[in-house]
């Protein structure tokens, strides 16, 4: 079984697969809602990318939604 720590680098791994291929223009879409404030691609990359505890949330949303 694969330990928590795994599973949030397979999910931040796929995210960061997903956003190399999102073209430019889109990137300032919204794709998660965290604490009713919008995160858009850029905002989420850069969460992420700094493992912050929003990235971690942002992480999970997405997985929920099924982008990742």
């Amino acid at each position: 079984m694969k330990k928590e720590q795994e599973v949030e680098e397979d999910k931040k791994a796929k995210f960061l697969k997903i956003y190399a291929n999102v073209p430019d223009a889109l990137r300032e879409d919204i794709i998660a809602i965290i604490d009713k404030k919008p995160y858009n691609w850029n905002t989420a990359f850069f969460e992420i990318a700094n493992n912050s505890n929003l990235g971690q949330k942002i992480l999970k949303a997405l997985q929920e939604l099924g982008i990742i």
